[in-house]
C-alpha cells in the first residue's frame, strides 16, 4: 500500500511538471537532499527537519516555477511532504539491506575476475590514465573559452565606461540626457554577455558526460572477457560508476550556472545605482560609476578564476573515482561500499520515469496512465532478481 501511495504522489508531481515545468530531476533533488539531511542529522533534530526543511525546500521549488500556488498546487504540496518523509524512513530501512547486496556483488566479482587480477587492475589502470589524456585538453579548452568569453565581455563593456565617465566630465548640466542611453545599452550589455556565458559554456559539461560514458563504455567492453558468468553484476558496477562520474559533469554545470547568476547579481546593483544617480550631484554619480568600474574587472575575473578552478577539480575527481574503481575491484578491497550512489540513482531513476510517461500521456492527449499496482513497483534501492 505504501508503495502505491508514493507512486501516485509522483505521478501527481509529474502531472505538475509537464503543465508548470517543474523537473524530475528538481523534485528528486529535493527529495534527496533531503534524506541525506536527515542520515547526516542528529536523531533530536530530525523531527525539527521532518517539520521545517523539507516544506520549506518544497515550497521554494514550487513556488519558483509556479508562481502563486493555487489549490490543485496546494493540495498537491500538503500530499507530497508526508510522503517525502515516509518514503525517506522507507530508504533508510532498505539502505543497509542494498549496502549488503551491493558488497555480496562486489565479492562475487571479485571472485570472478581474481584469476585475472593483476591484468584487471592494469587494464583500469590504463583507462585511469587514458581518462586523464582525454580530460587535460577538455581542461584546456575550458580554460580557453571562459578566457576568450570574459575578455570579450570586458571589450564590450569598456566603452561603455569610458563613454559614461566622459559624459559625466563634459556634460555637467544635462547628466540624465546625455548618460540614460549608456546606462540602458550597459545594462543590456551586461544581460547579453551573462547570458552568453551560460549558453556557450554550460554545454561543456554534455561533452564531458559524453566523454565519461564512451571512458566507461570502453572499460565495460575491455572487462567483460573477464567476467563472463558475472556480466550483470560487472553491468551494474559500471553504471553506479557512470552515474557518479556523471553527477561531477552535472554539479560542474550548475557551478557555471549558479556563477554566471552571480556575476549578473552582483553587477545589476551597481548599474542601478548608477540610474538614480543621474538626477543627483555630479560627485556622487562620478563615485557610483567609480564603483561600477572598479567592480566590474574584479567580478569579471573572479567569475573567471572559479570557472576555470571548477574544471580542475572536476577532473581531479573523475579520475579519482575511476581508481577507487580499480581498488574496489582488487583483493585488498576492505568491506568499504559506496551504495547511497546505487540509492541516489534508484531514487532518480523512478522519479524520472514516471515524469516521462506522464508527460508522453500529456502530449498524447490519451487516456491517463495507469499507476503500477504495489506488487509491480520495485523496493527503492533493491536489486533486481538477475542483479543480486
Amino acid at each position: 500500500m505504501f508503495l502505491k501511495v508514493v507512486a501516485l504522489t509522483l505521478a501527481l508531481v509529474a502531472v505538475t511538471g509537464a503543465r508548470a515545468e517543474v523537473s524530475a530531476d528538481q523534485v528528486a533533488t529535493v527529495m534527496w537532499d533531503y534524506f541525506t539531511q536527515l542520515s547526516s542529522n542528529a536523531k533530536e533534530a530530525v523531527e525539527q527537519l521532518q517539520k521545517s526543511d523539507i516544506t520549506q525546500q518544497l515550497n521554494t521549488l514550487f513556488q519558483d516555477k509556479l508562481g502563486d500556488m493555487n489549490t490543485y498546487t496546494s493540495d498537491l504540496q500538503k500530499q507530497l511532504v508526508p510522503i517525502a518523509t515516509e518514503l525517506q524512513e522507507h530508504l533508510t530501512k532498505n539502505s543497509e539491506k542494498l549496502k549488503g547486496e551491493i558488497q555480496k556483488e562486489l565479492e562475487d566479482l571479485r571472485a570472478r575476475l581474481m584469476p585475472h587480477t593483476n591484468k584487471v587492475s592494469q587494464m583500469i589502470g590504463d583507462k585511469v590514465r587514458e581518462l586523464q589524456q582525454h580530460l587535460e585538453p577538455y581542461a584546456q579548452e575550458l580554460h580557453t573559452q571562459v578566457n576568450t568569453q570574459t575578455e570579450e565581455m570586458r571589450r564590450q563593456l569598456t566603452p561603455y565606461m569610458q563613454r559614461m565617465e566622459t559624459s559625466v566630465r563634459e556634460n555637467v548640466d544635462n547628466l540624465q540626457a546625455s548618460l540614460m542611453p549608456y546606462v540602458n545599452e550597459f545594462k543590456d550589455k551586461i544581460d547579453r554577455n551573462v547570458e552568453e556565458l551560460k549558453r556557450n559554456l554550460v554545454p561543456r559539461a554534455n561533452e564531458l558526460k559524453a566523454k565519461i560514458d564512451q571512458n566507461v563504455e570502453e572499460l565495460r567492453h575491455n572487462l567483460a572477457p573477464f567476467a563472463k558468468e558475472a556480466q550483470d553484476k560487472l553491468n551494474h558496477q559500471l553504471e553506479g560508476l557512470a552515474f557518479q562520474m556523471k553527477k561531477n559533469a552535472e554539479e560542474l554545470q550548475a557551478k557555471i550556472s549558479a556563477n554566471a547568476d552571480q556575476l549578473w547579481q552582483k553587477l545589476n546593483p551597481l548599474v542601478k545605482d548608477v540610474h538614480s544617480k543621474l538626477q543627483g550631484n555630479t560627485e556622487g554619480l562620478q563615485q557610483s560609476l567609480a564603483e561600477l568600474s572598479s567592480q566590474l574587472d574584479q567580478q569579471v575575473e573572479e567569475f573567471r578564476l572559479n570557472v576555470e578552478s571548477y574544471g580542475e577539480m572536476v577532473n581531479r575527481a573523475l579520475v579519482q573515482q575511476m581508481e577507487q574503481f580499480r581498488q574496489q575491484l582488487g583483493p585488498y578491497a576492505g568491506d568499504r561500499v559506496n551504495h547511497l550512489s546505487f540509492l541516489e540513482k534508484d531514487l532518480r531513476d523512478k522519479v524520472s520515469s514516471f515524469f516521462s510517461a506522464l508527460q508522453k500521456k500529456e502530449e498524447s492527449r490519451e487516456k491517463p496512465l495507469a499507476l503500477p499496482l504495489p506488487e509491480q513497483v520495485q523496493e527503492p534501492g533493491l536489486l533486481s532478481p538477475q542483479q543480486s
